[in-house]
């Protein structure tokens, strides 16, 4: 299975990428007056949204209630060039009456380790913490 993407330059410091549908995005690299996100920013965006889908409906599929899924994703990049990510953590906030944190745990990891194409794609050491919210 093959993926497309076409990025076009727009300044010196944001480009527009489109996929094959036409769905847009804006990379932004400048330092000052930054609105989108830059290209290590949407890694971890895509890592997020990755596990996210799978994580909800593996929840939702175990006939638990889930009011709410948050990831709070935190990269450290190395100093030096490429300056990929070492390490990254997410955090899940999950707002449900009847999952419990072993039951998300699980699944986290179980996205993380074998369902998530981007975690798959990345170098980092990637850690996860759970938090789930009674509601």
């Amino acid at each position: 299975m093959y993926t497309k993407t076409t990025t076009r330059y727009l300044s010196d410091y944001e480009y527009e990428s489109a996929n094959e549908k036409g769905n847009k995005v804006i990379i932004d690299m400048k330092d000052v007056g930054k609105i989108h996100q830059s290209p290590m920013e949407l890694v971890l965006s895509a890592l997020s949204g990755c596990v996210a889908v799978e994580v909800a409906l593996t929840i939702q599929k175990r006939r638990k209630t889930l009011k709410d899924l948050v990831i709070e994703a935190e990269g450290k990049r190395r100093d030096d060039a490429p300056r990929y990510y070492t390490d990254i953590h997410l955090k899940f906030i999950v707002t449900s009456p009847d999952a419990t944190n072993e039951e998300v745990e699980k699944l986290t990891k179980l996205s993380l380790e074998k369902y998530c194409s981007v975690a798959s794609s990345l170098k980092a050491n990637i850690t996860f913490s759970t938090e789930i919210i009674r509601e």
